[in-house]
């Protein structure tokens, strides 16, 4: 496993060991890894990229080479330990987003044509239950356009911009930090982008408009903790998310501490997500980094729309 000091990597682990399976080895240039000592104390850790690939490379073809390698890096360092794993003979977990353009999944469709191996993500929103019977009953109506407001609010303190979360060449902006999964989870339900605008992109905020073959959405991102709804915040609340569909709230702000074993478990079974299914959300968050901000009142969410009433 890569990013084993990192704010994900708990998940990971706990997928891990959910799954009956065993951590080997960790990388992380930081050393407070005590967490492993949970989950897996007899692990070997480096703190050097290059003791960490000989490691994967000695056992590559013994009875102890490794089948997996989970990573969760930050997001510029996918793509490298993405090759790492596959060159190493072992298939890669990534962490979303599992690259910061399109063009590095046509890259990685080769590399997984020459060396066999296989290259999954974790978008854990297509196995949330409340999105699982959400899928299920619009694949039993009659197909129709709808119309959402997505809002997603996680507040950081100023150590978001200065780590490297707060550096787009490195992260990949809000959309793709924050956002890329919630995207993923609207093609999953919706279909693919036919349109996309960008009404407001700063270091906190990000916001447009998005249509879909079955849906048109009005989308909201952000980590200022002053979008939160009041009410929430007198709860000591610092995180919103909500999803309107056609007027009406769909409910999944719980059952998140599971779906990464989930993704494992399928993943595991053969039935992971591979880099088709990533495709077109990572296309969509490469796009909002460049395109221009317009303003068009027709189509903006209703929080930037009341910041213009204001």
């Amino acid at each position: 496993m890569t990013g084993v000091a990192g704010y994900i990597a708990p998940r990971h682990l706990k997928a891990i060991k959910d799954t009956g399976n065993t951590l080997v080895a960790a990388l992380d240039p930081f050393d407070s890894v005590g967490i492993m000592d949970s989950y897996f104390p007899e692990a070997e850790f480096f703190t050097q990229p290059e003791l960490f690939e000989q490691y994967l490379y000695d056992l590559k073809g013994t009875d102890k080479q490794v089948d997996y390698v989970s990573i969760a890096t930050p997001n510029y360092l996918h793509a490298s330990h993405i090759h790492m794993a596959l060159r190493a003979g072992a298939d890669a977990i990534c962490e979303k987003p599992l690259v910061l353009n399109p063009e590095e999944i046509l890259r990685l469709k080769d590399l997984e044509a020459e060396t066999g191996r296989r290259v999954w993500t974790v978008l854990q929103l297509r196995t949330h239950e409340a999105l699982l019977k959400l899928k299920q009953q619009l694949e039993g109506q009659s197909p129709k356009v709808r119309t959402i407001d997505l809002t997603y609010v996680t507040s950081r303190g100023t150590w978001y911009h200065r780590s490297w979360k707060g550096k787009v060449e490195q992260s990949g902006g809000l959309a793709t930090n924050i956002g890329v999964h919630f995207f993923d989870m609207l093609v999953w339900l919706f279909g693919r982008v036919q349109h996309l605008e960008v009404h407001r992109r700063d270091d906190t905020v990000v916001a447009g408009y998005l249509e879909l073959e079955w849906a048109r959405v009005r989308w909201f991102l952000s980590i200022d903790v002053n979008y939160v709804p009041l009410s929430l915040r007198e709860q000591g609340r610092r995180t919103f998310r909500s999803m309107l569909l056609d007027g009406q709230e769909i409910e999944f702000s719980e059952g998140f501490t599971e779906l990464h074993t989930r993704v494992y478990e399928r993943t595991l079974a053969g039935q992971g997500f591979g880099l088709d299914d990533t495709y077109e959300a990572i296309a969509a968050v490469a796009k909002i980094r460049t395109l221009p901000v317009v303003d068009n009142q027709m189509t903006k969410h209703p929080f930037l729309l009341r910041e213009v009433i204001r």
